[in-house]
Protein backbone atom coordinates (compact mmCIF):
# COMPACT_ATOMS: atom_id res chain seq x y z
CA UNK A 1 0.00 0.00 0.00
CA UNK A 2 2.98 2.27 0.79
CA UNK A 3 4.62 1.98 -2.39
CA UNK A 4 0.87 2.35 -4.36
CA UNK A 5 0.54 5.75 -2.41
CA UNK A 6 4.26 6.63 -2.88
CA UNK A 7 3.38 6.44 -6.91
CA UNK A 8 -0.01 8.72 -6.57
CA UNK A 9 2.15 10.94 -4.45
CA UNK A 10 4.34 11.44 -7.05
CA UNK A 11 1.62 11.56 -10.24
CA UNK A 12 0.04 14.43 -8.08
CA UNK A 13 3.30 16.44 -7.84
CA UNK A 14 3.77 15.45 -11.85
CA UNK A 15 0.21 16.70 -12.14
CA UNK A 16 1.07 20.25 -11.19
CA UNK A 17 3.59 20.56 -13.49
CA UNK A 18 1.76 23.11 -15.79
CA UNK A 19 1.90 26.64 -17.03
CA UNK A 20 -1.63 27.13 -17.34
CA UNK A 21 -4.90 25.74 -16.23
CA UNK A 22 -7.78 25.96 -18.44
CA UNK A 23 -11.79 24.51 -17.70
CA UNK A 24 -13.53 23.78 -20.68
CA UNK A 25 -17.11 22.62 -20.82
CA UNK A 26 -18.89 20.89 -23.63
CA UNK A 27 -22.34 22.02 -23.87
CA UNK A 28 -25.49 21.38 -26.18
CA UNK A 29 -28.85 19.31 -26.17
CA UNK A 30 -28.69 15.97 -25.27
CA UNK A 31 -27.38 12.92 -27.80
CA UNK A 32 -25.68 15.60 -29.68
CA UNK A 33 -22.14 13.87 -29.30
CA UNK A 34 -20.51 15.85 -26.45
CA UNK A 35 -19.49 12.55 -24.35
CA UNK A 36 -18.11 10.92 -27.74
CA UNK A 37 -17.01 13.99 -29.06
CA UNK A 38 -14.43 14.54 -25.22
CA UNK A 39 -13.75 10.42 -25.55
CA UNK A 40 -12.39 11.22 -29.09
CA UNK A 41 -10.20 14.16 -28.44
CA UNK A 42 -8.85 13.19 -24.37
CA UNK A 43 -8.44 9.07 -25.29
CA UNK A 44 -8.88 8.72 -29.17
CA UNK A 45 -11.62 6.21 -28.46
CA UNK A 46 -15.45 6.44 -30.04
CA UNK A 47 -18.60 3.98 -29.12
CA UNK A 48 -21.47 4.16 -31.22
CA UNK A 49 -23.55 3.51 -28.24
CA UNK A 50 -25.20 6.11 -26.79
CA UNK A 51 -25.54 6.49 -23.04
CA UNK A 52 -26.54 9.65 -21.51
CA UNK A 53 -24.24 11.58 -19.37
CA UNK A 54 -25.95 12.12 -15.62
CA UNK A 55 -25.37 15.04 -14.47
CA UNK A 56 -21.41 16.00 -14.84
CA UNK A 57 -18.33 14.55 -16.04
CA UNK A 58 -15.03 15.70 -16.86
CA UNK A 59 -11.24 14.72 -18.05
CA UNK A 60 -8.37 15.84 -17.89
CA UNK A 61 -5.83 16.20 -20.77
CA UNK A 62 -2.43 18.26 -20.62
CA UNK A 63 -1.36 19.85 -23.99
CA UNK A 64 1.77 22.30 -25.33
CA UNK A 65 0.60 25.35 -27.38
CA UNK A 66 2.75 28.20 -27.79
CA UNK A 67 5.78 27.19 -25.35
CA UNK A 68 3.66 26.71 -22.57
CA UNK A 69 1.80 23.37 -21.10
CA UNK A 70 -1.29 23.53 -20.68
CA UNK A 71 -3.63 21.55 -18.15
CA UNK A 72 -7.26 21.21 -20.24
CA UNK A 73 -9.67 20.46 -17.13
CA UNK A 74 -12.64 19.56 -19.85
CA UNK A 75 -16.46 18.90 -19.00
CA UNK A 76 -18.81 16.39 -20.50
CA UNK A 77 -22.05 18.14 -19.58
CA UNK A 78 -25.70 16.29 -19.26
CA UNK A 79 -28.35 17.87 -22.09
CA UNK A 80 -31.27 16.95 -20.46
CA UNK A 81 -33.75 19.99 -18.74
CA UNK A 82 -33.56 18.09 -15.53
CA UNK A 83 -29.79 18.35 -15.25
CA UNK A 84 -29.80 22.00 -15.93
CA UNK A 85 -29.56 23.38 -12.36
CA UNK A 86 -26.51 21.05 -12.04
CA UNK A 87 -24.85 21.77 -14.96
CA UNK A 88 -25.00 25.49 -14.62
CA UNK A 89 -23.28 25.70 -11.51
CA UNK A 90 -20.56 24.27 -13.34
CA UNK A 91 -19.96 27.49 -15.39
CA UNK A 92 -18.74 29.87 -13.52
CA UNK A 93 -14.91 29.75 -13.85
CA UNK A 94 -15.00 28.42 -17.21
CA UNK A 95 -12.38 29.91 -19.55
CA UNK A 96 -14.23 28.53 -23.07
CA UNK A 97 -17.28 26.80 -24.31
CA UNK A 98 -17.83 24.56 -26.78
CA UNK A 99 -21.51 24.70 -27.69
CA UNK A 100 -22.17 21.58 -29.94
CA UNK A 101 -25.13 20.68 -32.53
CA UNK A 102 -26.31 17.14 -34.28
CA UNK A 103 -26.06 18.60 -38.11
CA UNK A 104 -28.94 15.58 -38.43
CA UNK A 105 -31.33 17.30 -36.23
CA UNK A 106 -32.53 20.98 -36.42
CA UNK A 107 -33.98 20.78 -32.56
CA UNK A 108 -30.73 21.12 -31.64
CA UNK A 109 -29.27 23.13 -33.50
CA UNK A 110 -32.65 25.45 -32.54
CA UNK A 111 -31.77 25.30 -29.13
CA UNK A 112 -28.06 26.91 -29.68
CA UNK A 113 -29.49 30.14 -28.90
CA UNK A 114 -30.84 29.17 -26.07
CA UNK A 115 -27.30 27.37 -24.71
CA UNK A 116 -25.56 30.86 -25.72
CA UNK A 117 -27.93 32.77 -23.73
CA UNK A 118 -27.40 30.15 -20.58
CA UNK A 119 -23.31 31.04 -20.95
CA UNK A 120 -24.08 34.95 -21.16
CA UNK A 121 -26.17 34.55 -17.86
CA UNK A 122 -23.95 31.79 -15.52
CA UNK A 123 -20.22 32.23 -17.41
CA UNK A 124 -18.16 35.26 -16.88
CA UNK A 125 -17.84 37.96 -19.54
CA UNK A 126 -14.52 36.92 -21.40
CA UNK A 127 -15.16 33.54 -21.86
CA UNK A 128 -14.62 31.99 -25.29
CA UNK A 129 -17.26 29.89 -26.70
CA UNK A 130 -16.61 27.91 -30.32
CA UNK A 131 -20.05 26.34 -31.98
CA UNK A 132 -19.73 22.88 -33.36
CA UNK A 133 -22.14 21.16 -35.58
CA UNK A 134 -21.09 17.42 -34.67
CA UNK A 135 -22.04 14.05 -37.26
CA UNK A 136 -20.92 16.04 -39.96
CA UNK A 137 -20.03 12.27 -41.47
CA UNK A 138 -23.83 11.46 -41.31
CA UNK A 139 -24.25 13.87 -44.45
CA UNK A 140 -26.94 11.55 -45.97
CA UNK A 141 -28.88 12.42 -43.14
CA UNK A 142 -28.01 16.15 -42.85
CA UNK A 143 -30.63 18.49 -41.37
CA UNK A 144 -28.73 21.70 -41.08
CA UNK A 145 -26.31 22.99 -43.36
CA UNK A 146 -22.93 24.68 -43.04
CA UNK A 147 -23.99 27.85 -44.12
CA UNK A 148 -26.75 27.76 -41.51
CA UNK A 149 -24.73 26.91 -39.08
CA UNK A 150 -21.77 29.11 -40.02
CA UNK A 151 -24.90 32.51 -40.02
CA UNK A 152 -25.50 31.25 -36.85
CA UNK A 153 -21.92 31.74 -35.91
CA UNK A 154 -21.25 35.01 -36.83
CA UNK A 155 -24.33 36.13 -35.03
CA UNK A 156 -23.87 34.89 -32.07
CA UNK A 157 -19.68 35.76 -32.57
CA UNK A 158 -18.18 32.33 -32.18
CA UNK A 159 -15.79 30.70 -34.22
CA UNK A 160 -17.27 27.53 -36.04
CA UNK A 161 -16.51 24.41 -36.87
CA UNK A 162 -18.28 21.10 -38.47
CA UNK A 163 -16.93 18.07 -37.15
CA UNK A 164 -16.85 14.35 -36.43
CA UNK A 165 -16.32 12.37 -33.39
CA UNK A 166 -16.74 9.18 -34.82
CA UNK A 167 -14.12 10.17 -37.94
CA UNK A 168 -12.09 11.98 -35.78
CA UNK A 169 -12.36 15.31 -38.29
CA UNK A 170 -11.64 18.67 -36.91
CA UNK A 171 -11.92 17.17 -32.84
CA UNK A 172 -8.26 17.91 -32.26
CA UNK A 173 -8.50 21.05 -34.24
CA UNK A 174 -11.57 22.54 -32.13
CA UNK A 175 -10.37 22.39 -28.67
CA UNK A 176 -7.06 23.58 -29.96
CA UNK A 177 -8.19 26.54 -31.71
CA UNK A 178 -10.36 27.37 -28.51
CA UNK A 179 -7.00 27.26 -26.23
CA UNK A 180 -5.70 29.44 -28.70
CA UNK A 181 -8.16 31.97 -28.45
CA UNK A 182 -8.48 31.64 -24.46
CA UNK A 183 -4.19 32.25 -24.67
CA UNK A 184 -4.83 35.41 -26.77
CA UNK A 185 -7.83 36.65 -24.84
CA UNK A 186 -5.74 36.03 -21.53
CA UNK A 187 -2.70 37.83 -22.70
CA UNK A 188 -4.88 40.72 -23.89
CA UNK A 189 -5.96 40.96 -20.25
CA UNK A 190 -3.40 40.80 -18.24
CA UNK A 191 -1.61 43.52 -20.32
CA UNK A 192 -4.55 45.16 -19.17
CA UNK A 193 -4.59 44.56 -15.39
CA UNK A 194 -7.63 42.31 -15.17
CA UNK A 195 -7.83 40.60 -11.54
CA UNK A 196 -10.47 38.03 -13.11
CA UNK A 197 -7.72 36.07 -15.45
CA UNK A 198 -4.55 36.82 -13.43
CA UNK A 199 -5.05 34.04 -11.66
CA UNK A 200 -5.10 31.59 -14.56
CA UNK A 201 -1.75 30.63 -14.04
CA UNK A 202 -1.89 27.63 -11.51
CA UNK A 203 -5.53 28.43 -11.79
CA UNK A 204 -7.24 27.01 -8.36
CA UNK A 205 -10.44 29.01 -8.54
CA UNK A 206 -10.66 26.72 -12.00
CA UNK A 207 -11.81 23.65 -9.96
CA UNK A 208 -14.00 25.53 -6.96
CA UNK A 209 -16.91 22.91 -7.84
CA UNK A 210 -17.58 19.92 -6.04
CA UNK A 211 -16.09 16.69 -7.76
CA UNK A 212 -19.05 14.68 -8.75
CA UNK A 213 -20.28 11.87 -6.54
CA UNK A 214 -18.56 7.98 -7.39
CA UNK A 215 -15.47 10.14 -9.61
CA UNK A 216 -12.16 10.20 -8.22
CA UNK A 217 -10.34 13.41 -8.66
CA UNK A 218 -6.83 13.63 -9.49
CA UNK A 219 -6.11 17.46 -9.45
CA UNK A 220 -4.97 18.61 -6.51
CA UNK A 221 -6.47 21.95 -6.55
CA UNK A 222 -9.62 20.55 -6.39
Amino acid sequence: MASANSTYGQKEASDQNFDYMFKILIIGNSSVGKTSFLFRYADDSFTPAFVSTVGIDFKVKTIYRNDKRIKLQIWDTAGQERYRTITTAYYRGAMGFILMYDITNDDSFNAVQDWSTQIKTYSWDNAQVLLVGNKCDMDDERMVTADRGRQLSEHLGFEFFEASAKDNINVKQTFERLVDIICDKMSESLDAGDPAVTGAKQGPQLTEQPAPRGRTVHVSSA
